[in-house]
């Protein structure tokens, strides 16, 4: 579970609830009509622009930025090097005994029990990156789409109640509603915009590239073993994946005596 999305969407809906509530009434800000135009023109939008599978994909790519933690690299990184150890000392085979977290080292290390040669086993995996990555794109370019399109239907329903308001200007008490629906639906576009479909669009971005890191990693792990490198070799090969402040070997830090 990522609590990081979880506090800042929990986070911003409280204060923006608690500045509607201790503003006056809340219900004054809730308005079917705007509800309608900014959610239904939103949702209409992203089936005219993406197919009716990259639309629901992305929801469920939505999903994985709430629930779903993936493996850090150090917890990679710990995994193929317990996975070297086993394998330098009983073989290949014995690999396919051993419990992995990660999916996608579980496959790499199937190809490599399977006798696969290095080079399909590289070929495979990283057209598997490449896909998936084609794949998260697709999700958050429906996201960026729903926040570019929130907001000007919120400009649309502005000028739905500027209308109505205009033709009512004979009857005092339909101006309210009119202008009701004209400025809640530019609140609503906008909020949903920043507050919900960029921020996710953002986060799902950084999730592939974390996920990209991971797998590259995975890559040259298996590759590593395949190619019976000794553990501790391994370990300082695939610290290179990661910022020097969190490598454990003093190596690969810069931290050499007189340096």
């Amino acid at each position: 579970m990522d609590i990081a999305t979880i506090i800042g969407v929990l986070f911003g809906s409280v204060i923006l609830f608690a500045a509607i509530f201790l503003g006056g009434k809340g219900v004054l800000f809730l308005n079917l009509p705007s509800v309608l135009i900014v959610g239904g023109g939103v949702l209409a939008t992203a089936f005219i622009r993406f197919s009716m599978a990259e639309v629901v994909g992305s929801m469920k790519v939505a999903a994985n930025a709430f629930f779903v933690r993936p493996s850090t690299p150090q917890e990679i990184i710990r995994e193929i090097v317990r996975l070297a150890h086993v394998a330098r000392k009983n073989g290949l085979i014995v690999l396919e005994q051993q419990p992995i977290r990660d999916p996608f080292l579980r496959r790499a290390i199937m190809f490599c029990v399977d006798g696969h040669e290095a080079e399909f086993i590289e070929e495979v995996l990283k057209r598997d990156v490449s896909l998936t990555l084609e794949r998260h794109e697709v999700g958050q370019n429906v996201f960026r789409g729903m926040g570019e399109s929130a907001p000007a239907f919120g400009m649309i329903g502005t000028l739905v109640g500027l209308v109505q308001m205009l033709a009512s200007m004979r009857d005092p008490a339909a101006i309210g509603p009119a202008m009701s629906v004209a400025v809640l639906t530019t609140l609503y576009g906008v909020v949903l915009a920043h507050l919900f479909f960029i921020p996710l669009a953002d986060k799902l971005a950084l999730r592939s590239q974390e996920e990209e890191r991971s797998r590259r990693l995975i890559i040259g792990g298996v590759l590593g073993i395949l190619k019976g490198l000794n553990p501790r070799v391994m370990e300082e090969f695939l610290e290179t994946f990661l910022p020097p402040k969190q490598r454990k070997n003093r190596l690969y830090k810069g931290e050499r005596s007189g340096a």
